[in-house]
């Protein structure tokens, strides 16, 4: 694994709060609204997170095509800024897709704010390069998963907001 050029290069920006989309990525349970390919889910009792410099998030992906295969990824969490920064090494084991063995790859995500309280994300992800392809793909299903998440959560707050205004 080249550890100087990142394979996966993505800037993408989201109709919400930075601390909203960061939120997505360091929540269980925002986490496992979104991540992973289209019909693909996270039990959420295989969800573990200690979002800190030294910690750890951790998760099963469960393929919706073959629910016997079960994704088991380990993030060791490197660097953390809250609401800032992520930054880990990704450690990808269990029943996979046919032909990928088990890998790890180093993976960066930078939440910066835009205007109109947008924010733009931007992720490097250092793999072995026959896995950029289908990385890119599954970031890319991942981000149309997000985009639903994002504005249901924003619904609900903003429904939270305005029954907490009405008067008593």
């Amino acid at each position: 694994m080249n550890s100087e050029t990142p394979q996966i290069v993505i800037s993408r920006v989201f109709d919400a709060p930075r601390e909203l989309v960061y939120r997505a990525f360091t929540d269980p349970e925002h986490l496992a609204a979104w991540w992973g390919p289209t019909g693909n889910s996270l039990p959420r009792d295989e969800i573990e997170f200690d979002v800190r410099p030294g910690g750890y998030q951790r998760w099963t992906e469960v393929s919706a095509a073959d629910p016997g295969l079960r994704v088991h990824i380990h993030v060791d969490l490197l660097d953390i800024a809250d609401g800032e920064l992520l930054e880990g090494v990704m450690h990808v084991s269990g029943r996979l897709q046919e032909g990928i063995e088990p890998f790890e790859t180093r993976l960066r995500v930078e939440f910066h704010d835009e205007a109109d309280g947008r924010t733009r994300l931007e992720i490097r992800q250092w793999l072995p390069e026959h896995l950029t392809h289908p990385s890119e793909e599954g970031w890319r299903q991942a981000f149309t998963k997000l985009d639903a998440t994002l504005t249901n959560l924003q619904v609900l707050a903003a429904d939270h907001r305005e029954v907490r205004a009405w008067p008593s």
